[in-house]
């Protein structure tokens, strides 16, 4: 910074590592980095960042960061890194039937899943045990075991990062899409989400058609009646699947399930007869598991320096060797070029990429 420049308003460490920030264990620093724990905090920064640059054509960019869950770091961030310590949970509206719970974007995800099932509150128990933050959840539209945050999601508010405004985004407002929303596509980099408020249920509305559940539950001989199972059932399927990011750095499923028409589909499951697929609600279209798609070609447990496959779920790539972002993605690149021209289908990297 000048030396005649204000002081920021919150502690800033310059030539920050960010290799325990992130799940993926990739080595990278940021040319700053900074802790906002209050939305108060995070205005002032993003105010004080905007006039340290006000002459500059071409200011530094500023990256929030959560839990580091769902990020690849293909180099170093040449900018202002924001650890996201907005906390709280607030009760903000309720009814007969619903709870409406604003939560800091600060909040551990699986720690509020807990929270919601303890207190009563019903539709978060599918989504048990996905790593990260609240404030990550939205950008995301998160999902597993056959629920999307869509589900259960009301608003949320963000600060425009060009001016401070805090600005709020309704469901609609988000343009939802499979893994997908604005905050990933025209909004990508211009907001940083501070709270996410969720309509939650008070009275259970099980989701337990996905076919991994419905195994759990066939092997254990047993069925899905409260919130509480789903939840148990889910977390021991992850468990036996996915490595712990402590244990193997990893960033969880790396590919979104690719979705096809239903001639492809068809084509291909003629040439393959166990692809394993999940007809949408149109009727038109096939989702794919991305994960048969890359066991069936032979990558898991497949090393490439490094990193690797995992052994026991293909979807999840990991880097025991604390490898680079490029190695990661180079790997990525590999397993996307195969898939291509085995299946003619098109694999799309799930985890947001920076620095690329």
């Amino acid at each position: 910074m000048p030396p005649d420049s204000a002081p920021p308003p919150v502690s800033l460490l310059p030539h920050a590592s960010l290799n325990f920030l992130n799940t993926m264990g990739v080595a990278a620093k940021a040319d700053f980095m900074a802790t906002a724990g209050s939305v108060a905090e995070l205005q002032a920064l993003l105010k004080w960042w905007r006039a340290e640059h006000r002459q500059s054509a071409s200011p530094p960019p500023i990256l929030p960061l959560g839990g580091g869950s769902n990020l690849i770091l293909a180099a170093d961030f040449a900018g202002l890194v924001i650890r996201i310590g907005i906390h709280g949970r607030e009760l903000v509206r309720e009814d007969e039937d619903f709870v409406w719970l604003r939560v800091g974007a600060g909040e551990n995800w699986h720690q509020l899943v807990e929270h919601c099932l303890q207190a009563g509150y019903c539709g978060l128990e599918n989504l048990a045990l996905i790593p990260g933050n609240v404030g990550a959840a939205p950008i995301q539209n998160i999902g597993a075991y056959g629920v999307e945050l869509q589900q259960v999601f009301a608003e949320l508010s963000a600060l425009e990062i060009s001016s401070g405004v805090e600005v709020t985004f309704d469901r609609d407002a988000c343009h939802f899409g499979y893994r997908d929303s604005i905050f990933k596509q025209g909004l990508q980099g211009r907001y940083i989400i501070t709270s996410v408020t969720l309509k939650l249920a008070k009275k259970p509305r099980l989701v337990c058609e996905y076919p991994a559940l419905q195994q759990y539950f066939e092997d254990h001989g047993s069925k899905a009646e409260h919130p509480e199972q789903i939840f148990a059932a889910v977390c021991a399927i992850r468990r036996s699947k996915l490595p712990d990011p402590s244990e193997v750095p990893n960033a969880g499923s790396f590919f979104q399930n690719p979705v096809v028409d239903r001639a492809a589909y068809e084509e291909l499951k003629g040439r393959y007869p166990g692809l394993v697929g999940y007809p949408l609600d149109d009727g038109a279209r096939v989702k794919l598991a991305a994960g048969w798609l890359i066991d069936h070609a032979g990558w898991r447990g497949y090393r490439l320096g490094p990193v690797g496959v995992h052994d026991k779920q293909a979807l999840v790539l990991i880097n025991p060797g604390r490898g680079s972002g490029r190695d990661v993605l180079e790997l990525a690149a590999r397993i996307q070029t195969d898939i291509q021209a085995r299946y003619g289908v098109k694999l799309v990297i799930e985890p947001s990429v920076v620095g690329s």
